[in-house]
C-alpha cells in the first residue's frame, strides 16, 4: 500500500500516529543509551531518577510533555532532567516521519524504522562510552539480513554482500592502521556498524557512508581545531619516542601460539583474522596496556556513520539529483 492509495484523511491521520509512536519508540531508546552500555536490564527495573531512586509514574513518562511540565525537574528531588531525553524522543520521531515521507506506506518503511531505531542509540551510546554493544550491532545487521527477504534474493544477495564488504574492509583497515600507527586507529565496533549499514542499505551505498562520514568528521575537527586549538586526543604527560624509533608490535595471532596441533591452528586461522581484538596500544614494561581517556575535544567514528547512513537513507533521491552524476554513479547511484 503506497501513501497515494489512502484516503485523503488518513494519510494525515497515520502520518501524526508514526511520529507519535517515533517519540514514544525514542523514550524507549533513552533507556536503551543509559543501560546497555553497563550491562543492565533495558525492562527492569522502572525508570527512575539516577540521584533519588524516586520511580517515575506513568505521567511523568510521557514524551516530550512529562519533561516540559516538569520543567526539566525531578519531581522527587527536584534534580535538573537532561535536555537530551526529549531531544532523543524528538528526533526520533522527527526520523520517523522523514522515513513516512521517503517511503511512503510500503514495505521498505519497515526495513528504514528499524535502521533508525538502531543508529539513534548506536550514535549516542559511542558518543558518550567509545563502544558500540556487540549486542545492538550485530543482532542489527541479521534484521538488517532477515529484512531484505521480502524484497528478493537479488535484495537479500546485495545486502549480504553489503555487510560482508562492510565488515571485511573496516576490519583490514583496523589492522593496517594498528600497523602502521603502532596503536588502534580505527575503534573495534565499527567494522560491525559497517556491516550492519551494509545489510540494511547495501554494499552500493558503503562507499558513500564511508565518504560522507570523512567528510564531515573531518570538517567538525577542523572547526574544533580553529575553537579550542585540539580536534582529537593527547596523552597527558605523554612523552615522545625518540626520532627514528617506534614502539615495538604487541600482536600475537592465536594460531601462531606454539604447541597447537595443525588442526587446531589451521581452524583458528580464519577465527582470528576476522575477530581477534587487536591491542589499543603498545604494552608498557609491566606488560599491560596503558589505559587512554578520550579528551573533550576527541569524537568517535561511529556517530559519524550513522549520520552518513541515515543521510544516504533519507536523502538518496535528492542527493541523485543535486550530485554531478559521475560521483553519483561512484557513489553507486544512491538508494
Amino acid at each position: 500500500m503506497t501513501h497515494s492509495s489512502l484516503p485523503g484523511y488518513l494519510g494525515p491521520l497515520f502520518a501524526v500516529f508514526l511520529f507519535v509512536l517515533g517519540l514514544c519508540v525514542g523514550s524507549f531508546l533513552n533507556v536503551v543509551i543509559a543501560r546497555v552500555p553497563l550491562d543492565q536490564s533495558i525492562v527492569r527495573p522502572r525508570s527512575r531518577c539516577p540521584r533519588c531512586g524516586h520511580v517515575l509514574a506513568w505521567y511523568e513518562n510521557i514524551p516530550l510533555l512529562s519533561w516540559l511540565a516538569l520543567r526539566a525537574r525531578c519531581r522527587g528531588c527536584a534534580a535538573p532532567i537532561s535536555v537530551r531525553y526529549p531531544l532523543v524522543e524528538l528526533l526520533t520521531g522527527l526520523l520517523y516521519f522523514a522515513c513516512l515521507r521517503r517511503f511512503g506506506w510500503t514495505y521498505e518503511l519497515v526495513p528504514a524504522l528499524v535502521l533508525v531505531s538502531l543508529l539513534v542509540p548506536l550514535a549516542f551510546i559511542d558518543l558518550d562510552h567509545w563502544i558500540l554493544p556487540l549486542s545492538m550491532t550485530v543482532s542489527g545487521m541479521l534484521a538488517g539480513l532477515v529484512l531484505s527477504l521480502p524484497l528478493g534474493m537479488e535484495a537479500f544477495r546485495d545486502a549480504l554482500i553489503g555487510a560482508a564488504v562492510g565488515f571485511l574492509s573496516f576490519r583490514l583497515m583496523e589492522y593496517v592502521g594498528w600497523r602502521v600507527f603502532r596503536r588502534e586507529a580505527l575503534g573495534a565496533g565499527d567494522k560491525y556498524l559497517v556491516a550492519m549499514l551494509g545489510a540494511f542499505l547495501t554494499w552500493r551505498a558503503l562507499l558513500g557512508v564511508l565518504l560522507f562520514a570523512s567528510m564531515q568528521g573531518a570538517v567538525v575537527g577542523i572547526l574544533m581545531l580553529l575553537l579550542t586549538g585540539r580536534a582529537g586526543p593527547r596523552a597527558e604527560g605523554a612523552q615522545e619516542e625518540p626520532e627514528g624509533k617506534l614502539p615495538p608490535l604487541t600482536m600475537t595471532w592465536e594460531f601462531m601460539r606454539p604447541g597447537l596441533p595443525l588442526w587446531k591452528r589451521l581452524l583458528l586461522v580464519p577465527l582470528c583474522i576476522l575477530v581477534q581484538p587487536i591491542p589499543d596500544a603498545p604494552l608498557d614494561e609491566a606488560g599491560e596496556e596503558e589505559e587512554w581517556v578520550p579528551e573533550r575535544t576527541s569524537i568517535p567514528f561511529g556517530p559519524w556513520l550513522a549520520l552518513a547512513g541515515l543521510e544516504l537513507l533519507l536523502l538518496g533521491p535528492w542527493l541523485s539529483r543535486v550530485l554531478p552524476a559521475d560521483i553519483a554513479m561512484m557513489l553507486g547511484g544512491l538508494p
